[in-house]
């Protein structure tokens, strides 16, 4: 989707951007998107199916191992 923007299409995209924002809140939304990127990035690594398995059988409690045929 993105490797067909070349230098002049970037250029107008940021010109419409400045239109229809304003100068003075860009900063402002490029903190606001920064901020949701990071919160994204941690609910996603978070809900990964691969880290709660490997984290399951850590939290149980285990025997030890001398004393599991002497009852």
């Amino acid at each position: 989707m993105i490797q067909g923007l070349s230098g002049p299409h970037l250029i107008v995209i940021v010109f419409i951007i400045v239109l229809l924002f304003g100068a003075p809140k860009l900063p402002a939304l490029a903190k606001s998107l920064g901020q949701s990127a990071k919160i994204l990035k941690r609910e996603v690594s978070s809900d990964d199916p691969v880290d709660t398995d490997a984290a399951a059988p850590a939290s149980e409690p285990t025997k030890p191992s001398g004393t599991a045929g002497t009852n």
